[in-house]
């Protein structure tokens, strides 16, 4: 008999802790956070242990605090700040009688009942599946989930075919693709690629903004974007020297964070809650040092 115990940190690895430790810059760090505050779509893929469900759990903090968040896991591994307003699901297998079950699905559909502002999913492995969260997407929920796939234009592939198989056209919901790789030579796990998608006349193709290169253990800018932030100046009406000041805001409070060592996911969290409710003080905060 084997039996397979998955145990988890009570003290999970944060974004400054990505940041610290080279998994991520500071750039896509900052670009995730201006995505996720603004109710973009992200997806995070990545072959089998190349940390997606880490790096989607670091992102969560970013979620405004009067946003109701839920989450559908199969086993529960995300855990999220204490000022979120969150609701755990999690599946459950049928019995010995074969009744009971709640599936992956099950939840996704009873969760837009639930009038929620931001849908975390801990997967997408089936069609229905992908079309409720794609749909989701389309009727103005902010959807965050993980697949399997090692590239960006495979995570394309993967989506386009069975058994996920959805339409390419729902693929323009998708605002940023974030891939995770493992190197299990060296022991490291590092941002592979971030990418946007190109709607085309028949097929979507993946824009890649930055990527990892091996050689130097660097992630740096690959492309200018085509489509991110001319949705987000849509949605947001900020000009391009607005963005780039939000930006650098970012980078600034993720700078601060590193100097002070402030990295567990509570402190992080209260962070986060007063840049959203009271951003001046945050702001004089850093500038003293306090």
């Amino acid at each position: 008999n084997t039996i397979t115990i998955r145990k988890f940190a009570r003290d999970p690895w944060t974004i400054v802790d990505l940041i610290d430790n080279g998994t991520v810059n500071m750039e896509i760090a900052a670009l995730l956070w201006l995505a996720i505050e603004y109710e973009m779509n992200v997806l995070i893929s990545g072959g089998t242990a190349s940390g997606k469900t880490v790096f989607l759990n670091a992102c969560m903090p970013f979620v405004p605090p009067n946003h109701r968040v839920i989450t559908m896991e199969d086993t529960r591994e995300l855990m999220l700040p204490d000022f979120l307003y969150w609701t755990p699901l999690v599946t459950r297998s049928a019995n010995a009688e074969g009744k009971g079950e709640v599936s992956m699905l099950d939840l996704l559909v009873n969760a837009l009942r639930m009038r929620p502002d931001r849908i975390v999913l801990g997967e997408i492995r089936r069609q229905k599946e992908a079309e409720v969260l794609f749909e989701a997407m389309h009727t103005g929920h902010s959807v965050y989930a993980t697949v399997h796939a090692d590239t960006a234009n495979e995570t394309i592939r993967r989506l386009t075919n069975p058994p996920v198989n959805i339409a390419p056209s729902l693929l323009t919901s998708v605002n940023l693709n974030v891939i995770m790789f493992r190197d299990r030579r060296k022991g490291i796990r590092r941002t592979l690629q971030v990418a946007e998608y190109l709607p085309g006349k028949e097929i979507v193709t993946a824009n890649i903004l930055y990527r990892w290169i091996p050689e130097k253990d660097e992630i740096v800018k690959h492309n200018n974007s085509m489509v991110f932030f001319d949705e987000l100046s849509r949605h947001t009406g900020m000009s391009q020297s607005d963005i780039n000041e939000n930006l650098d805001n970012k980078k600034k409070i993720f700078t601060w964070l590193l100097k002070n060592k402030i990295r567990d996911l509570n402190s992080i969290g209260k962070v986060m809650n007063l840049y959203y409710n009271d951003s001046k003080e945050l702001q004089d905060i850093i500038v003293h040092n306090k």
